[in-house]
């Protein structure tokens, strides 16, 4: 493929995924097969896509942040055991081959897209939510350490995770979003430098899929703040639509 129009391709698909990424989770399950099917090995994919992460969320956190979103409370329980689980999480992905983590990642897009599809919306959370203290406060310290350990593994759907995780604790959808986006920008740089260190980062690729990934992210805030909470249902519903179709026709 012509060397411009693989970059712009990359570009467009960051901008989709950036914007799918702020209101509902499930870019990197469009930006991983793309870059793939433009000739990246599996695992080194997966360390690009980790430019494109870090740039999207700084922009993302930055606009959360001006808005008031950002939970300070659960961002301090979150970020140090999920940055201990994305060290060993990264450490594993530079470890497996390719053929391994294009396993991974089919068995990955078949579950997501399972939960996605079947599994009933629990009820809504409408406020900040209490931090959670005593044993409450272990179980999530050991689910924010697991999303760390996804995260650095393969990063593949973790904003359904993190959103699982917001919603158990009360966060409503836009807060929920506001912590995912801070969280992961704490850990991704930890495990772009794992990455990059083993060589497994294809930085041209990555700068192209970034510029898409910011703008994308910029806009999901935007519409995220503007529509409310019934627009990322609305959008989660066509994430599902899509990564069905992929599933049954591009898998």
């Amino acid at each position: 493929m012509d060397p411009i129009l693989q970059m712009a391709l990359l570009f467009l698909t960051g901008l989709v995924a950036g914007a799918l990424n702020v209101v509902a989770g499930g870019g990197s399950m469009i930006t991983l097969p793309v870059m793939i099917f433009l000739g990246l090995p599996a695992t080194v994919a997966n360390g690009t896509n980790r430019v494109a992460i870090l740039v999207q969320n700084i922009g993302a956190t930055l606009s959360f942040h001006k808005k008031g979103k950002i939970p300070p409370g659960w961002l301090r329980l979150a970020v140090p055991p999920a940055l201990v689980g994305a060290g060993l999480g990264t450490w594993a992905a530079v470890e497996m081959g390719d053929a391994a983590f294009e396993k991974v990642l089919a068995v990955v897009l078949v579950v997501v897209a399972g939960y996605t599809l079947w599994k009933p919306r629990p009820p809504e959370a409408t406020g900040v939510g209490a931090v959670p203290t005593g044993t409450r406060r272990l179980g999530f310290v050991g689910a924010f350490f697991f999303v760390g350990l996804y995260g650095g593994l393969i990063q593949a759907g973790l904003g359904f995770i993190i959103l699982g995780v917001a919603a158990a604790g009360g966060l409503d959808l836009v807060r929920g979003n506001a912590m995912k986006a801070a969280l992961v920008l704490t850990f991704t740089p930890l495990a772009l430098a794992i990455f990059a260190w083993t060589g497994k980062v294809d930085w041209v690729m990555g700068a192209s899929l970034a510029a898409g990934n910011f703008l994308g992210a910029l806009a999901g805030v935007r519409l995220q703040i503007l529509k409310g909470q019934a627009w990322i249902r609305q959008v989660v519903t066509v994430v599902i639509v899509v990564f069905a179709i992929r599933l049954l026709f591009f898998g």
